[in-house]
């Protein structure tokens, strides 16, 4: 799970103060949709985006002394209005955005994200805030995970939990939700729902695979690259990957969950290993199995794997290959390209 809370664990003890922002509410043509979060310091941003441009300029300031003065606020943007003499007013719209000014008082809350992290568990992360004088707040953080919301103060939990139950079931991995507590609205809660990483799992760490494994950093996967060579499978040859196996390929990936948020590509160095990854994880849950090859190679994969029993025709036609979207890719890191781009197409149909 690769969010900002889990950058704010990273760093909790490093000097100095660090604020939180978080757009919480948009509508119209707005640079980043709820839930878009970022975090500064004294000197300014470090992790993330609010959007981008004056209107992250202007968080910025206020994030930049709010570190000094401890003081939470609730922004609001009105794009065409607030920013006017600016291209960005062009986009229009209305934006409103949660400065924490003390995310680390927090902690606890974010550990208990990181522990379900670990166990691939979703959940609710709950924000409560009472508007004072101003843009001035005060925050109350929770973690709701299944049908426990016994954590919520009692004068909330009737309103929260059927809310909660219907981001729960709502199917929608990024699902924000901004309500008002009380008539006037100066009390608001914000439920948004974290899902653990997209888990990719890499089959092969040769040229492809190094490739691959750092575009699938890049777009927020959890990485894992496998191969049964040291000279490959090491952090020297794989920097950007969060989990590098050594040892049989086949093996390896037997062990491991097959879950929809589980993604396998078959990368390796041969017919051989190929098939015996593609066995252990063909006909499963997972949500994405590619493999690459020509197509000479593939269909004679797939008509060994018929006679042989090892799938059924169904099973098989769920597998992409060969792997990636046709771009008339040549090079390595094209065909990096290429898989990574499908790879976030299932995700976003999916998601």
């Amino acid at each position: 799970m690769n969010n900002i809370y889990l950058k704010i664990l990273e760093r909790k003890s490093a000097a100095g103060a660090l604020v939180l922002a978080t757009v919480t509410q948009s509508s119209g043509s707005t640079p980043r949709k709820p839930g878009s979060s970022a975090l500064f310091d004294i000197e300014g941003l470090i992790e993330g985006t609010v959007g981008g441009g004056i209107s992250e300029g202007r968080v910025t300031q206020f994030a930049v002394k709010s570190c000094l003065t401890k003081e939470s606020g609730y922004l609001h943007f009105m794009l065409n209005k607030d920013i006017a003499d600016s291209e960005e007013a062009i986009c229009g719209g209305e934006a409103d955005v949660l400065v924490d000014a003390e995310p680390l008082k927090w902690i606890p809350v974010f550990e208990r994200i990181a522990e379900s992290a670990g166990k691939r568990e979703s959940g609710i992360l709950l924000t409560i805030i009472r508007r004072e004088k101003e843009k001035l707040v005060n925050i109350d953080r929770y973690w709701l995970t299944g049908n426990d919301t016994s954590s919520v103060p009692v004068y909330v939990r009737e309103i929260i939990k059927p809310l909660a139950d219907e981001v729960f079931s709502s199917g929608i991995n990024d699902d924000f939700r901004h309500v008002a507590l009380t008539r006037e609205g100066e009390m608001l809660c914000f439920l948004e729902k974290i899902v653990p990483s997209y888990h990719l799992i890499i089959a092969g760490a040769g040229h492809i695979g190094k490739a691959l494994s750092e575009l699938g950093n890049l777009l927020d996967f959890e990485v894992t690259v496998i191969d049964d060579r040291e000279e490959f499978a090491n952090r020297e040859n794989l920097p950007a990957a969060d989990h590098i196996i050594t040892g049989n390929i086949g093996e390896a990936i037997k062990v491991i969950d097959k879950l929809p948020h589980t993604y396998f590509v078959i990368v390796t160095r041969g017919h051989s290993n190929d098939a015996e990854a593609l066995r252990e994880c063909i006909g499963s849950d997972a949500g994405y199995i590619g493999m690459i090859g020509s197509k000479g190679k593939i269909e004679k994969m797939h008509n060994d794997f018929i006679k042989k029993n090892w799938a059924s025709e169904e099973q098989w036609g769920k597998i992409y290959a060969p792997i990636g979207l046709e771009i008339n890719s040549q090079t390595v890191e094209e065909i990096a390209v290429s898989i990574a781009a499908q790879l976030v197409m299932v995700r976003n149909k999916n998601g």
